[in-house]
C-alpha cells in the first residue's frame, strides 16, 4: 500500500510541470554572445576560418577513430591466449590504422604547405 501511495505521488509529481523561474535570463545573451566569440563562431566568419574548423573537427574524429581501433587491437592481442588468427587479426588492425592515420596526417601536412605557401 505504502509502495502504491509513493508511486502514485511521484507520478503525479511528474505530471504538473514545474514553475520555472526565470531570473538573470536577461545576461543570457551577453553570455552567449563572449561563449561565440571563445569558439570563433561569428556571423562575420570567414569561409577559410569555417573550412578549417570543419577540418580540425574531422581531424579530432580521425583520432578518436585511430585511438578506439588501437585500444580494440590491444585487447584483442592480450586476450588471445595463443590463439594465433588473433593476434595476427589484432596486428592487421593495428597495421592498417597506422597506415590510415599516416595517410590523413600526410594529407592535411600537404594541404597545410600548399595553402600557406598562397598567401
Amino acid at each position: 500500500m505504502l509502495k502504491t501511495l509513493f508511486i502514485s505521488l511521484a507520478c503525479l509529481g511528474l505530471l504538473f510541470p514545474s514553475v520555472v523561474m526565470g531570473q538573470g535570463l536577461r545576461d543570457a545573451t551577453g553570455n552567449l554572445q563572449g561563449v561565440a566569440q571563445q569558439a570563433r563562431v561569428d556571423d562575420k566568419a570567414e569561409l577559410s576560418e569555417v573550412v578549417g574548423s570543419i577540418i580540425n573537427g574531422a581531424l579530432t574524429l580521425v583520432g578518436l577513430v585511430f585511438l578506439v581501433l588501437m585500444v580494440y587491437a590491444g585487447y584483442l592481442w592480450m586476450t588471445a591466449r595463443g590463439n594465433e588468427e588473433q593476434v595476427e587479426k589484432s596486428k592487421k588492425i593495428i597495421t592498417a590504422s597506422i597506415i590510415g592515420l599516416v595517410i590523413v596526417v600526410s594529407a592535411y601536412a600537404i594541404t597545410t604547405f600548399v595553402t600557406s605557401r598562397f598567401q
